[in-house]
Protein backbone atom coordinates (compact mmCIF):
# COMPACT_ATOMS: atom_id res chain seq x y z
CA UNK A 1 0.00 0.00 0.00
CA UNK A 2 1.30 3.45 -0.92
CA UNK A 3 0.84 6.11 1.75
CA UNK A 4 0.65 9.69 0.45
CA UNK A 5 1.87 12.53 2.62
CA UNK A 6 0.92 16.16 2.47
CA UNK A 7 4.28 17.85 2.04
CA UNK A 8 3.08 21.44 1.69
CA UNK A 9 0.03 23.54 2.51
CA UNK A 10 -0.44 27.02 1.08
CA UNK A 11 -3.35 29.07 2.43
CA UNK A 12 -4.90 32.35 1.41
CA UNK A 13 -6.99 33.72 4.28
CA UNK A 14 -10.30 35.23 3.13
CA UNK A 15 -11.58 38.24 5.07
CA UNK A 16 -14.90 38.91 3.40
CA UNK A 17 -17.95 40.12 5.32
CA UNK A 18 -21.03 37.87 5.26
CA UNK A 19 -19.05 34.92 3.87
CA UNK A 20 -18.61 31.58 5.56
CA UNK A 21 -15.48 30.86 3.53
CA UNK A 22 -12.40 31.49 5.68
CA UNK A 23 -9.55 30.40 3.38
CA UNK A 24 -8.56 28.78 0.10
CA UNK A 25 -5.87 26.11 0.28
CA UNK A 26 -3.54 24.35 -2.10
CA UNK A 27 -1.78 21.21 -0.98
CA UNK A 28 1.15 19.27 -2.39
CA UNK A 29 1.24 15.49 -2.05
CA UNK A 30 4.67 13.81 -1.86
CA UNK A 31 6.33 16.87 -3.41
CA UNK A 32 4.89 15.89 -6.80
CA UNK A 33 1.11 16.42 -7.05
CA UNK A 34 -0.88 19.56 -6.23
CA UNK A 35 -4.56 20.10 -5.49
CA UNK A 36 -5.82 23.70 -5.65
CA UNK A 37 -9.05 25.40 -4.54
CA UNK A 38 -9.70 23.50 -1.32
CA UNK A 39 -11.98 25.71 0.77
CA UNK A 40 -11.99 26.19 4.54
CA UNK A 41 -15.59 26.97 5.53
CA UNK A 42 -17.18 28.01 8.81
CA UNK A 43 -20.15 25.67 9.25
CA UNK A 44 -22.76 25.51 11.98
CA UNK A 45 -20.60 23.00 13.88
CA UNK A 46 -17.23 24.66 13.24
CA UNK A 47 -14.65 24.70 10.49
CA UNK A 48 -14.58 22.09 7.76
CA UNK A 49 -12.74 21.46 4.50
CA UNK A 50 -14.57 21.41 1.15
CA UNK A 51 -12.78 19.84 -1.78
CA UNK A 52 -12.60 21.53 -5.20
CA UNK A 53 -15.81 21.11 -7.18
CA UNK A 54 -17.48 22.13 -10.41
CA UNK A 55 -21.06 22.89 -11.32
CA UNK A 56 -22.80 20.20 -13.36
CA UNK A 57 -25.25 20.93 -16.18
CA UNK A 58 -28.10 20.08 -13.76
CA UNK A 59 -26.95 22.83 -11.37
CA UNK A 60 -25.51 20.52 -8.70
CA UNK A 61 -21.88 20.63 -7.59
CA UNK A 62 -19.57 17.64 -7.91
CA UNK A 63 -16.14 17.23 -6.28
CA UNK A 64 -13.29 17.16 -8.78
CA UNK A 65 -10.81 15.57 -6.37
CA UNK A 66 -11.52 14.10 -2.95
CA UNK A 67 -10.40 11.47 -0.43
CA UNK A 68 -12.19 8.15 -0.87
CA UNK A 69 -12.22 7.09 2.78
CA UNK A 70 -12.56 8.55 6.26
CA UNK A 71 -8.83 8.15 7.00
CA UNK A 72 -7.89 10.21 3.95
CA UNK A 73 -10.46 12.91 4.72
CA UNK A 74 -9.18 13.11 8.31
CA UNK A 75 -5.59 13.58 7.08
CA UNK A 76 -6.63 16.43 4.77
CA UNK A 77 -8.82 18.16 7.36
CA UNK A 78 -6.33 17.91 10.23
CA UNK A 79 -3.41 19.18 8.15
CA UNK A 80 -5.27 22.04 6.45
CA UNK A 81 -7.13 23.19 9.58
CA UNK A 82 -3.93 23.02 11.64
CA UNK A 83 -2.22 25.35 9.15
CA UNK A 84 -5.28 27.63 9.12
CA UNK A 85 -5.27 27.86 12.93
CA UNK A 86 -1.53 28.70 12.94
CA UNK A 87 -2.07 31.55 10.51
CA UNK A 88 -5.09 33.13 12.21
CA UNK A 89 -3.69 32.94 15.77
Amino acid sequence: MIILKITSVNLKIIEKENSRMRAIASIVLDDMFVIHDIRVIEGDKGLFVAMPSKKTPSGDYRDIAHPINAEGRKMFEETILSEYNKQVD
